[in-house]
């Protein structure tokens, strides 16, 4: 838990002096201003935007809809009963109209979580697995690692949209053409970098979050099929529907652009082709040997998820 907390903030520091550098570039470049104290205000007033404006825009972008109990009780009592154990509030709880089967979470603190689940998500798993899914994704508000993954994500949508203003447009409304593309650089640049401290800590706080679900007194491997079946729900999907969330896929449970080849990977570990893992077969992983290909090892490092089959091994090994 504090190895966790550490990491994060540890990012949160790094995205600051990223942040911090980005505006003294265009400061310097087009505002001819310097001083330490006026970058530094500056940086500190995008922060408070972005910490107050990040659960916004993941509304806007998964066209979240809130519920109440009365229009989904069921689910409603699911979230409730979980809270209640992880002894943290009761989060909002919202529905995201999207076709990609999953669930997120996010907010500005405790009090202010949000646990969603998608629209393509409500049919596909059982009762047990849906559990095991919100236990998860109410780990991520207890271990407080939403507000960090907010804020990280945030970053590399606003240095890409900037790279793309000044690189391609930026030239025409100025004579400087130069400087327009030295800024446009620089924030692909900031945006390659902060894109894979996303990514970093998207995989890192994902390892907790399913230990907190078995914590919660889910079992390992409800949450393994619930994996499993996302994964396949989203191999179904056109590459169109999978775009709805590029963006934001850090806030989901698994990454639904490697699902074709997570439901190949995971389909080996289901011995009755009966689209569940069982304990049996979670009993069988946990005593072999997984040893990842030097591809597999870089696709894992550009990824917000870890290794399908190494999350589940490491989930082979917890007991309720």
């Amino acid at each position: 838990m504090w190895s966790l907390q550490l990491r994060m903030w540890l990012l949160v520091t790094l995205l600051f002096g990223i942040i911090y550098a980005l505006v003294v570039i265009v400061g310097s470049s087009f505002l001819h201003v310097g001083g330490f104290s006026f970058y530094l205000i500056i940086s500190l007033v995008m922060m408070i935007i972005q910490y107050m404006l990040g659960p916004k825009i993941i509304e806007w972008s998964m066209r979240v809809k809130y519920i109440t109990r009365d229009q989904n009780p069921r689910l409603f009592q699911m979230v409730e009963s979980l809270s209640v154990r992880a002894n943290i509030p009761m989060p909002r709880i919202g529905i995201a109209q999207i076709d990609i089967p999953n669930a997120f979470a996010f907010g500005r603190s405790l009090k202010d979580g949000r646990v969603c689940v998608t629209a393509g998500i409500v049919n596909l798993l059982d009762e047990e697995e849906l559990k095991a899914v919100l236990g998860h994704e109410l780990s991520h508000l207890k271990n407080h690692d939403v507000l960090t993954i907010t804020l990280l994500s945030v970053i590399p949508m606003v240095m890409y949209r900037i790279a793309w203003q000044f690189l391609f447009f930026g030239r025409r409304r100025d004579e400087r053409g130069g400087n327009t593309v030295l800024i446009g650089l620089a924030a692909f640049l900031f945006y390659f970098v902060t894109n894979l401290l996303v990514l970093y800590a998207s995989r890192i706080r994902e390892y907790f979050a399913d230990r907190g679900s078995v914590l919660l007194g889910n079992q390992p491997q409800a949450l393994a099929s619930s994996l499993y079946k996302l994964a396949y729900g989203s191999a179904r999907l056109n590459k169109e529907d999978l775009k709805q969330a590029e963006g934001l896929k850090a806030f989901f449970i698994n990454d639904p652009s490697q699902a074709r080849k997570e439901v190949l990977e995971l389909s080996q570990l289901d011995l009755d082709k009966n689209g569940t893992i069982d304990s049996s077969e979670l009993e069988l992983l946990r005593k072999s040997n997984i040893r990842l290909t030097l591809g597999d090892k870089m696709l894992e490092l550009l990824s917000t998820h870890p290794n399908m089959l190494k999350r589940i091994k490491k989930l082979s090994e917890y007991r309720v």
